[in-house]
């Protein structure tokens, strides 16, 4: 039954994914109650979601041990790469929130992708490959998160790439959105080379691509630094990280419950969940956690201070979903994977929230600028109250989720500096604990500038007529903000500690090696230390709020002074990164272009213009008089008998 369920966890959405491709685009100007199509996609979206989730929820219940199973599916060259599963805790936790925020996406989605706030207005008439298309971005999480074979997990690796690529690109109304569906599908593209290699040297290494086997070999230093490095790369472009995080914020291009759906549960979760899954590994390459320790700080703060110069609500939360994902991969750089999950589920609750929030407000004001917002919180009071739910959780307010599981990221980074207990560099401890402490600010900064300028003061858009969104939108919400509000005060239930700790604990028992793991044993830590994170909150959100009070109807980033276009544009990232990348490769294919065109191309039809030439000279020759041509036979002739008759004579 174990396996059933573990098969069926990825197995329907994709199955239901593949026979909603097959289904035909609505017909333009169809309305909600015409359109069969978008009928049956709508049944095939959330049944598979469903199914999903209740196979989740089964696994949760069976699985108290950690298990797996394969049967053989390629060989290649020795090599045999298995199509199989396995589940621990960890895997079943994670499973259920991807199936959870999938679920709620595609319901949300029935009503998101109207032309209008009314039923019976025209819909989307691309939404069954739309819906059918979520399904298979759900099965290729799922796919990540039990497939017990490297090969297996690049397979949903990679096709999450391709499924980002459509959903982005979904609204061709949009001339933005092809170009941000491009920059997001090469921009991963490039780190997924390294995360293809990556695997191919652990694979080739251990030979055996089974996960199992790979965290069992015995490699050699060198060998699975490299490997642990190539691996980051993925990781970096996935879960955007600096500095391959510009493709991110771009994407907001793409509907906002696909928004969701890539911040909160695939995609960007994608990266830590990966190196949680192979940490064994990368506990014994303290060079590779020193350069995610890097990396993980400084897309902490890059993205908590491009987020505070934002006017698009959208990018707001896109940028917090950067600056996150730094707090997730800090715990792992400094030992605490157990920290880094939990942030992950509770980030995976708020940030959906927040984005389906984010749609209700777009959907009912007609734009995402916050600058054109104000005034929502009597006209949208359920909207306002879930906002407020999932941006406390973002900026860590007591008792919401984010808060309990930051406090873990930041406890675990403070033992990794002051008491040197991660298996990385103490200064790696330093550089996360202080970055993450200054994020605590900055994020309370911001999470309460958007609060104010969205839903508080006088409307600046006296066009708009608010209201809360239609039931099929307002219940996913809803449903949202009891996790966001609430899983925090799970990490003190130890069932809920030890599905999480217990595997990942139990994988780092080495032949040879002590007996007592590193990982943090409490995911909540209680005591004067959260003190600290406390004034720095109250501090980030009280200077936004004096500056707002001073004069509700400007920007509290005004203060920011000359700095607020740097923050607006990222420090101008990837300006750099179109300077030093784009630009030279755009040039590269020019002048390969060129050569191919004058060189390769050139010389063959150079070639052929010659022979045409030729021909035709020749041909001008056969078609001489007759006259001529007898003239011209007679004197050939008359040469060829004068050569003869010399040769004849010279010869002896």
């Amino acid at each position: 039954m174990t396996g059933l369920l573990a098969a069926a966890l990825p197995g329907v959405p994709l199955l239901v994914g593949l026979v909603g491709l097959l289904l035909p685009p609505s017909p333009r100007g169809a309305a909600t109650g015409e359109d069969p199509a978008r009928r049956v996609a709508i049944a095939l979206g959330v049944t598979g979601a469903a199914v999903a989730l209740l196979a989740a929820v089964a696994l949760l219940v069976r699985v108290d041990r950690p298990v797996e199973g394969s049967t053989s599916w390629v060989d290649l060259g020795g090599l045999t790469v298995t199509l199989g599963y396995r589940l621990d805790g960890v895997a079943v936790l994670v499973a259920t929130a991807v199936a959870a925020v999938a679920l709620a996406v595609q319901v949300y989605s029935i009503g998101y992708l109207r032309r209008g706030p009314h039923d019976d207005v025209e819909v989307d008439h691309r939404y069954p490959p739309y819906a059918a298309q979520i399904s298979l971005f759900t099965a290729a999480m799922l796919t990540v998160v039990v497939s017990g074979d490297l090969i297996m997990l690049l397979v949903g690796w990679e096709v999450m790439g391709l499924c980002s690529y459509l959903l982005i690109a979904h609204d061709r109304r949009l001339p933005e959105a092809p170009a941000a569906a491009v920059k997001a599908f090469l921009v991963t593209r490039v780190g997924d080379v390294g995360f293809l290699l990556g695997i191919a040297l652990l694979g080739v290494s251990a030979g055996s691509f089974k996960i199992a086997d790979v965290l069992g070999h015995p490699y050699s230093t060198g060998t699975l630094t490299a490997a642990c490095l190539l691996l980051l790369a993925g990781v970096a472009g996935k879960s955007a990280q600096f500095p391959l995080h510009t493709w991110l914020p771009d994407a907001m291009a793409g509907p906002t419950p696909i928004s969701a759906l890539i911040h909160a549960a695939t995609m960007v979760a994608a990266g830590v969940y990966a190196v949680a899954r192979l940490y064994p590994l990368f506990e014994r390459a303290p060079v590779a956690l020193a350069v995610l320790g890097v990396m993980a700080s400084i897309t902490l703060l890059l993205g908590a201070f491009a987020a505070t110069a934002q006017d698009d609500i959208k990018r707001v939360l896109a940028w917090s979903t950067v600056s996150q994902i730094g707090y997730m991969t800090g715990a792992l750089a400094v030992g605490a994977p157990t920290a880094a999950l939990f942030h992950l589920l509770t980030h995976a609750a708020f940030k959906a929230l927040l984005f389906l929030t984010a749609g209700a407000v777009i959907h009912a004001v007609g734009t995402t600028l916050m600058s054109r917002m104000g005034g929502l919180r009597t006209a949208m009071p359920a909207t306002f109250w879930c906002m407020v739910v999932g941006l406390g959780a973002l900026a860590g307010v007591p008792p919401l989720s984010g808060f309990w599981s930051k406090d873990g990221v930041l406890a675990a980074a403070e033992a990794a500096a002051l008491d040197g207990a991660g298996p990385s560099y103490g200064w790696v401890g330093w550089l996360v604990w202080l970055a993450g402490l200054l994020g605590v600010a900055v994020t309370a900064w911001y999470a309460t500038r958007l609060l104010l300028r969205t839903f508080l003061g006088a409307p600046r858009s006296p066009l708009a007529r608010p209201h809360d969104p239609p039931a099929v939108m307002r219940w996913p919400v809803l449903l949202l903000a009891v996790p966001a509000a609430l899983l925090g005060l799970a990490g003190f239930w130890q069932t809920f500690a030890d599905r999480l700790a217990a595997p990942v604990e139990a994988a780092l028992l080495w032949p040879g090696t002590p007996a007592v793991s590193r990982v943090a044993p409490d995911l909540v830590h209680v005591g004067p230390a959260l003190l600290l994170p406390l004034v720095l909150l109250l501090v980030g959100a009280g200077v936004a709020w004096a500056g707002w009070r001073r004069d509700p109807a400007a920007d509290p980033a005004r203060f920011l002074g000359p700095l607020r276009p740097v923050f607006a544009r990222a420090f101008r990232l990837d300006d750099v990164q179109h300077a030093l990348v784009v630009r030279p490769t755009t040039a590269l294919a020019r002048a390969a272009r060129t050569g191919d065109e004058l060189g390769v191309d050139g010389l063959v039809e150079g070639s052929g213009h010659a022979a045409v030439e030729l021909g035709g000279g020749l041909a001008a020759l056969h078609r001489a008089a007759l006259p001529r041509a007898a003239a011209g036979v007679l004197a050939g002739a008359l040469l060829i008998g004068l050569a003869v008759a010399v040769i004849g004579g010279v010869a002896p």
